[in-house]
């Protein structure tokens, strides 16, 4: 409040009603303010909830329907779009003879042969299951006196007694395919070979033999988790996962040909180093995740396709700012010059050369960057990240996303809005070990289904052959 001058008594009345009324002002700008500060709050509250909807596809989350949709199904004329049909099959197991008809369905008359088509089908064969008996041989060794029993390479167990009622590795194959690839709970996967193969069995059942599958695949998994621990280059990710109904973490650890998940309580360095090593000397590609800078001994890639989508939200947010555009022009560019080097278009040497204008031009930047707290956090983080930032220029075999590592996860993001996790810490040892084991078959171009059935007829676990 102002200094009170010297006045008479009309003008001392005067000055309090004005005084007074500036306190209400001020009362009221203050209420106005408090008002405006809770609708901007808000009002960011719903934008970050679009955001996240738009990234979801499930129901009750789905994109709004197009105001205009285009008219379905097929289009007229040259719109049509490429023609295809299915391939013709390159072998044929069964051949059947089609003769005419005596004569004509329409009008009896005579019918004249004209031309010999040709039609291809393919079909499931009609299976059922096979039943097999083993009859095992046993006796005692004179030398020890230990007892000795015969195993057919068929078996997929020693067992006799109460538990002689077995399953095979192909059907045991199958149920971990159908569960820890494609998703199928135990229920489903009952209900389906019932109806196909007349194969009754309960779900506690299907229960046992995953298990029994996982830890016929736990030697195959520490070799691959080695594997992945002396790759030259890893992406790891990590998702949220329900063990037990309590939080837990998903990671995942993708390579060129190896994939490894693990299931942990945290987030953390610790769990990282788990698999990777605390002294990894590899390249880390990775997101901006702090405890993954501190693989000190490793070389690092931060994922560009996160700084990028980073900077349209930045520029979406903020339009009176240049400063997030300006980076993600630097970021296309360097993208841009990679593919280029690999097309052969940019040599070695004008690829160190633009490499140095643009480490220059982002530098640059960043010392110019404005007083808005999201640039300035945007910033900050480009600061911490800036050595990162250009490995994939200096040695263009590194990936410059951690796009790997996001494909490894999808898979189990599916699988956790079907079933939500697992109830058991069991159940989770089972599912990182098959769900590896799957995943690098897979990126191997081998059949998972022909690897795990080769790992359930052995009687004691090893290292699988096909992915050693």
């Amino acid at each position: 409040m102002p200094e009170r001058p010297k006045t008479d008594d009309a003008d001392d009345a005067d000055w309090r009603k004005r005084a007074e009324e500036a306190e209400r002002e001020r009362d009221r700008l203050r209420r106005e303010n408090e008002r405006l500060r809770q609708q901007v709050d808000h009002l960011k509250r719903q934008l970050a909830d679009a955001r996240r909807a738009g990234f979801r596809q499930a129901a009750p989350f789905a994109k709004p329907l197009k105001p205009h949709p285009k008219r379905p199904g097929r289009k007229a004329g040259r719109a049509y779009g490429p023609k295809a049909r299915r391939r013709i099959p390159s072998q044929v197991d069964e051949r059947y003879d089609v003769p005419l008809p005596a004569q004509c369905p329409t009008c009896a008359g005579r019918v004249i042969e004209t031309a010999v088509a040709t039609q291809y089908q393919e079909e499931l064969p009609v299976t059922r299951v096979v039943v097999r008996q083993f009859d095992l041989h046993v006796g005692r060794c004179d030398g020890c006196g230990r007892r000795v029993q015969g195993r057919h390479p068929l078996q997929t167990s020693d067992a006799i007694g109460a538990a002689a009622a077995q399953l095979g590795a192909q059907v045991i194959a199958l149920v971990v395919v159908l569960n820890k690839q494609l998703g199928l709970s135990f229920g489903k996967i009952t209900t389906l070979l019932q109806q196909l193969y007349g194969l009754t069995v309960t779900r506690s059942g299907w229960v046992h033999a995953v298990h029994r599958a996982a830890r016929q695949a736990a030697p195959t998994y520490d070799a691959l988790c080695a594997r992945v621990r002396g790759s030259p280059m890893v992406s790891p990710d990590e998702t949220g996962w329900k063990v037990e109904g309590r939080l837990q973490w998903l990671w995942a650890f993708a390579t060129p040909d190896t994939t490894v998940y693990r299931i942990q309580p945290g987030r953390g360095f610790e769990e990282a180093a788990a698999v990777l090593g605390a002294d990894f000397a590899g390249v880390l590609v990775r997101d901006g995740w702090a405890p993954y800078r501190q693989f000190t001994a490793a070389a690092h890639q931060t994922c560009l396709a996160h700084l990028l989508r980073r900077c349209r939200l930045v520029a979406a947010d903020h339009p009176h700012t240049t400063f997030a555009t300006d980076v993600q022009v630097i970021l296309q560019q360097a993208l841009e010059v990679r593919d280029r080097h690999h097309a052969g278009v940019v040599s070695a040497h004008g690829l160190a050369v633009v490499r140095g204008q643009l480490i220059t031009r982002l530098a640059d930047r960043l010392d110019r960057s404005c007083r808005v707290p999201d640039v300035e956090r945007f910033a900050a983080h480009l600061e911490r990240e800036f050595t990162a930032i250009w490995s994939f220029l200096f040695d263009p075999t590194i990936d410059a996303t951690n796009w790997r590592a996001e494909h490894a996860i999808r898979p189990a993001v599916v699988t956790r809005k079907v079933c939500g996790g697992n109830r058991s810490w069991a159940g989770a040892d089972s599912q990182q070990i098959l769900a590896s084991v799957i995943r690098t078959a897979s990126e191997r171009e081998l059949n998972p289904h022909v690897v795990l059935a080769s790992m359930l007829h052995v009687r004691t676990p090893h290292v699988a052959a096909e992915l050693n």
